[in-house]
This record gives structure tokens, sequence and C-alpha cells, in this order.
């Protein structure tokens, strides 16, 4: 489980924070006696919350808890409930406020030594708050809203539980549609059923076990006709390249993998000679083995360009697949899906500032790959991480597949 560093834990104090000098509640502790091991982490306590000294004590509060029982659940004696911020914020008026970044970085050791100290089977995100408290120090990326992580169950393999975040009750309170509620039901009823027992089969087996994260088996290698023995039907590919569009005097492709499982990639250093790339070249031409690629066009453009061949057979795109399956913004990128869908939260962060353009605005801009690939350590971690992509990409392509199998289905009877 992550933990704070000693430098952020002087640096995010009660002190730092100073909410606690102007509440009633201090430090309010979590509240519930948590029988089916569901947390739920909201906003910040009420001014009804700070009164009481507990969690969902008001007017949102009491709509969370009629949602639950709707679905179920009883808030206080099936769940923990808890906030990102353990104090109450308030304006100089008296009126609530929402939590600062900085006032969540302050209590967030005491939201990480909750989900420590109760290990829950599920944790349920309320809003933005919520999201920035248990994803945000761990997300090297752009954030975003709540609407962009609302309605995902993911398997977080840090915690090794499920977050599913959700909007926060007030937002749904606030709301004059009566969409939002329903969107928001369907949030938690999916977050329950990850829960559920197999009944009909008398087993205490849940329907949907937490799956473990299978470390894949990246291979560098330096003779391409190993590549000659891939007889898989499909094969997903990754290029590490020298800039987004490969059409700019200078750009050439640093490394490839090739992932012919979900288990395992080759990786390489792209060979200078045309000879030395023929068998490459052949598994591109191959028309009997399927090509998968995250955002294909890529791949496409720089095997044209740089390598003066045509990818053959293609026969699946995962972005283009995310964005069939839910077509919300910010949620296309392989980083973002690969944490949703295998709870995977960061693999990439090392190597991102190298791939960046030297001029943002030119997309034909060379990066700074070459510095990396200076040293042999830098050069073994952009392999590592090209093979990783390529896993990934055959592991999304496979689940996405699955989930596509049944509208198939549906459409043939």
């Amino acid at each position: 489980m992550p933990k704070t560093s000693n430098k952020d834990e002087r640096k995010f104090t009660c002190t730092a924070c100073g909410l606690y000098q102007n509440c009633i509640s201090k430090r309010m502790k979590p509240t519930g006696s948590f029988k089916k091991g569901i947390m739920f982490i909201g906003e910040s306590p009420s001014e009804m919350d700070d009164r009481l000294g507990a969690p969902f004590q008001g007017k949102t509060g009491m709509l969370l808890q009629r949602t639950c029982r709707k679905l179920g659940i009883n808030l206080f004696e099936d769940c923990l409930v808890l906030n990102a911020v353990a104090c109450r914020p308030s304006y100089p008026s008296g009126n609530n406020r929402v939590p600062t970044n900085k006032e969540i970085d302050c209590c967030r050791r005491l939201v990480l030594q909750a989900v420590e100290e109760y290990k829950p089977k599920l944790i349920i995100l309320l809003g933005g708050s919520a999201v920035y408290s248990l994803i945000g120090n761990r997300w090297k990326r752009d954030l975003g809203t709540i609407s962009k992580w609302r309605g995902w169950t993911i398997p977080d393999q840090d915690f090794q539980t499920w977050i599913c975040p959700t909007f926060h009750p007030s937002y749904i309170e606030r709301s004059d549609t009566g969409v939002e509620q329903v969107v928001w039901e369907q949030d938690l009823k999916q977050a329950f059923t990850l829960l559920e027992t197999a009944e009909y089969q008398n087993s205490p087996y849940p329907l949907h076990p937490f799956p473990v994260y299978k470390e894949p088996r990246i291979e560098v290698i330096e003779d391409l006709h190993i590549l000659d023995n891939i007889r898989n039907n499909e094969v997903a590919f990754d290029y590490e390249t020298t800039g987004l569009k490969p059409h700019a005097v200078g750009h050439r492709i640093i490394c490839c993998a090739v992932a012919p499982s979900e288990d395992h990639a080759y990786v390489f250093i792209m060979p200078k000679t045309k000879e030395e790339r023929k068998p490459f070249i052949d598994l591109l031409q191959d028309e009997k083995i399927g090509k998968i690629a995250q955002n294909m066009k890529f791949e496409h453009s720089w095997s044209e360009v740089r390598l003066r061949t045509e990818v053959k057979n293609w026969v699946w795109d995962t972005m283009i697949a995310t964005h069939v399956f839910d077509n919300r913004q910010g949620i296309t990128s392989l980083k973002f899906q690969v944490y949703v869908q295998f709870g995977v939260i960061d693999y990439s962060s090392e190597i991102a500032p190298y791939l960046k353009g030297k001029e943002e605005k030119n997309t034909n801009s060379i990066n700074n790959i070459e510095e990396l690939i200076s040293t042999e350590e830098g050069k073994q971690k952009l392999m590592h991480y090209c093979g990783l992509d390529a896993v990934f990409e055959f592991r999304l392509a496979k689940k996405q597949q699955e989930m596509l199998l049944p509208y198939h289905f549906k459409t043939l009877l």
C-alpha cells in the first residue's frame, strides 16, 4: 500500500492545514460497524456533522442513507464512513466550503491509515475531493473532474481493493433534472454488486473476484528471427519514437515491442539495416496475423514513413474501442485504461518527461528520448516500458473483445 514520505509528513500536518482551529469536532473519526467491508470516503464534514461529531448526519447524509437502504445496504451498519478531510472547512461567514487540495494533502495520511487498518473490500469515493485524496497523489497526469472517474470499478493493485468513484450526494441533492440521481444509483448498485456472492451455487466466493495482477515477461532480443516463431492469431505492437509524427528530418523509431500474448512481449532496439529488420517487416506484412495497437494510425504512419512498409491486417485499435464503449473526454489514453481496467496506476512517470516534444506546439518536434537512451540503464528502462505498453494493449484488446461479445450476440438474435 502506498505510504506518505517522511518529507510529506513534515510538510502536510494538522498545523499546516489549520482547519482544526475553527471547528467543533476536531479530527473526526471514521464511523460505522463495517459489517460488509464497504468504505465510503466523502468530501468534508458539514455543519451538522461537525455539531454531532460523525460524518453524513445532515441533509446529504440522509440522502446517502436512503439510497443505500434502497439498494440493500445499511450505511452505518454495513459500512465505514469518513471524509477526505477530518475537520470542517468553512467560510468566515460560517457556510460550508470545499476543502482545498492542500487541506486534503494534509489529511491524506489519516485516510491512508484508515484504509490500512480496516482493509476494506470496496471503497466508494464520493466526489472529486475523495478522488484527489486516494488517487491524486499517485496519478501523475491531469486528474480531471469526477465526471471522468465516476462509474469505473477499479481493481486497485496498490490497495488490493475495488475503488469505485461516483458523485457526492450534495451534487445529487442540488441537481434538478433527476438524471444525475439515476446515474448515481446505477454507480452505487454496480459497486455493491462487486461484493455479491454466488448464492445460486451456495458459494462464499464473490461473483467478481479481485483480479491479481500478473507481472508480464518482457524479453529483450537482439536477433529478430525469434519473431519468425510467432504463430498467434493476433499480436499487439508498440513503438517508442523520437516524436509524434515521422515526417521531419531526424525522426526515427527507437525501439519496438511485440506482444504475442497477455503475459509476454519481445522488445528490441530497431535495427538500422533493412536486412536486420526483415523478420519484423515480415511480421507486419503477414496477413494471417491480426495487428493490435493503441491508436493504430501512429504505428501505421511510422511504419510507412520510416520502415517503408504497410502494416497488413489491422484488427483492433484499443483507443477507438474505448471511445465506442464510453465517449467521455479524457478516458481513452492507455495509461488511464490500464488503471481503471487493471488497477496499475503508474508505470510510465519515469519515462514520460523524455517523450515530450521540445517544441510543444510543433507536432513534428524532436523529443528527449535520445538523452534517455544515452545510458544503458535508460535504454533498459525504455524497453521495459515499451514492453509493458504492448502487453497492456493486448490485455485491453482481449477485455474489450469480451465486453463486445454480448452485444454481438444480441444483434444476431
